[in-house]
């Protein structure tokens, strides 16, 4: 395998609206970033992907882009832009921006000009049809409703797999996409390490439009349907590689969803359209087309399972970007541990096991303190478009008020986008305003200020996994070995080893609130790291306290 500067690095989320405010509007901005820096350095991490801080309505918190060329006044000013970048580069760390680029803002000047023209060049930037037609097909919108709604003041309407404020761009018009292009390279001409690439397997749709077989009684058909007929994608995605990224050696990862099962070499191979993808086959796991009121709640078996299913699709083939949360996820500890056994053993207990997974480890921002899914007692409380989508989803299946609030309450992207818990002052230290979504009240027992000193706090335990896979006498084992599952029939028992030619390293997860016992095939030559004080190891049988999590040189 060819060697790339992005192999052996941590990769950390910001989300800028809710990591720092550095004015007291409420807001989280670039200089909030630029503050917080050197803790970010000293966490370990090398790279910082920003999500979306143009210029934007903020209708779907940023990603519906207004101009591509410009830095929302919200989060600052472009010399703060630049400032971030210079400051990040002296720190030897990367940063990524999101590329958003399945549709814009209907606040765009494309789309102001489609409007205004819907004949003329920009009307053929977008889907547009004629009404008087009807819909020209049944499916639906990610967020709810039909993806076609009048273009206004005209007699067309226009496609929006998403938001209604998020029309989708017109990639079969060469036009479209040499702008695309034009505005990638002129980010990375100002330095950038890369992008995180948006919702991109939505660029290329089945043409002509056509109705699917409905799967709720709204008649409307869900968008992975339409993802299964759609054939393509591969060459617009080579040729924005070949215009852009390959110029620049620049660092790319995917948000692929619904990849048809052969396309994984087309992605991530050594020739493929990016870098990396993120792995969600933990984040997908219980999905059900009826919304999310009826989600299957997963358990540590189907956890451990998940992630080497996709390990085994990967192997051989490229890197996979692991995740436990981000921007559209509840917290990950709420989601894959059970309720009420938050402790901090099991909180390090599944970050280690995703951490050391083959693959690009991601950290979002305040995972490494352990935050939780915050506490949403009404519905006016929501700020996410997808949640106030899905109680209503809710409340049609026939759910009560409280029901559908506690069915939605657990997977609300509102969960991950409350601010970053800095101490237990004010607003969490977060901002000397009045926070833009309401600080999580669990802010006074995890916080960076009380775990920075604290040798046992998820915060630093953190610090010893990131020093642990940068140790120059194992990085390569971590970075570059196989992952071989060990006792992989052993109940709420995940395990693998990392293996290569100078290293043996075995990760060993208790996945449960009760101790149990571990056959070892040989006996260990050292402990690595453990989230416990003790190790109990009887010649090669290893009793295993609650949640324990250990690695080990074999």
């Amino acid at each position: 395998m060819e060697r790339k500067w992005w192999h052996d690095k941590v990769f950390y989320q910001i989300y800028p609206k809710s990591f720092y405010d550095s004015n007291g509007d409420g807001i989280g901005d670039l200089r909030g970033i630029i503050r917080k820096l050197d803790y970010l350095k000293g966490l370990g991490v090398d790279v910082l992907w920003l999500s979306p801080i143009y210029q934007s309505p903020l209708a779907d918190q940023g990603y519906d882009i207004s101009d591509y060329y410009a830095i929302d006044p919200r989060f600052g000013t472009m010399e703060d832009m630049d400032e971030l970048i210079a400051e990040a580069k002296k720190r030897g760390m990367y940063l990524l921006m999101d590329l958003v680029v399945n549709h814009c803002s209907d606040e765009h000047p494309w789309f102001e000009a489609a409007k205004k023209d819907p004949d003329g060049p920009y009307g053929k930037f977008f889907y547009l049809a004629d009404q008087k037609d009807g819909r020209p097909c049944n499916w639906r919108s990610c967020f709810g409703g039909s993806v076609w709604d009048p273009l206004p003041g005209t007699d067309k309407q226009y496609l929006h797999i998403f938001h209604k404020k998020q029309p989708d761009l017109n990639w079969e018009n060469p036009q479209v996409r040499q702008e695309i292009y034009k505005n990638i390279n002129w980010w990375l001409d100002k330095g950038l390490g890369g992008f995180r690439i948006d919702a991109i397997i939505n660029i290329k749709k089945p043409l002509p439009f056509r109705d699917y077989e409905p799967d709720r009684s709204d008649g409307l058909c869900s968008i992975a349907e339409m993802l299964k007929h759609a054939e393509g994608i591969g060459v617009f995605l080579e040729e924005m590689k070949r215009e852009t990224f390959a110029k620049y050696d620049a660092f790319t990862v995917g948000e692929v969803f619904n990849m048809k099962e052969d396309e994984m070499r087309d992605f991530i191979g050594p020739d493929g359209h990016f870098s990396s993808m993120f792995d969600f086959n933990e984040t997908i796991f219980g999905e059900s087309p009826n919304g999310w009121y009826d989600m299957q709640k997963i358990t540590a078996e189907d956890y451990k399972n998940c992630c080497f299913e996709a390990q085994e699709r990967a192997e051989g083939i490229g890197f996979l970007s692991n995740i436990i949360e981000n921007h559209d996820e509840p917290r990950g500890v709420s989601r894959y541990l059970p309720e009420g056994e938050h402790s901090v053993q099991a909180k390090k207990m599944l970050g280690g096991l995703n951490f050391f997974l083959k693959g690009l480890p991601f950290i979002y921002q305040g995972q490494e303190i352990g935050m939780e899914n915050t506490v949403v007692s009404s519905m006016d409380e929501v700020d996410d478009i997808s949640t106030l989508d899905q109680y209503q989803v809710a409340l049609d299946a026939g759910l009560s008020p409280e029901e559908a609030l506690r069915a939605v309450s657990a997977y609300s992207r509102d969960n991950a986008r409350t601010p970053v818990q800095w101490d237990d002052g004010p607003q969490a230290g977060f901002t000397a305003g009045t926070p833009w979504l309401k600080v999580n009240p669990n802010y006074r027992e995890i916080n960076v200020a009380a775990q920075e000193p604290d040798e046992d706090s998820v915060l630093n335990f953190y610090k010893k996994m990131i020093a642990l896979r940068k140790h120059p006498d194992y990085k390569d084992t971590f970075v570059y070995g196989s992952l071989i599952p060990f006792r992989r029939e052993q109940k709420n028992l995940m395990a693998y080893y990392r293996k290569d030619a100078q290293n043996t390293l075995l990760v060993i997860g208790n996945y449960q609130n009760a101790p149990q016992d571990l056959i070892l095939d040989r006996e260990p030559r050292s402990v690595l790291l453990n989230n416990c004080k003790t190790l109990s190891l009887s010649k090669e049988t290893l009793h295993l306290e609650p949640y324990q999590f250990l690695v080990l040189a074999m």
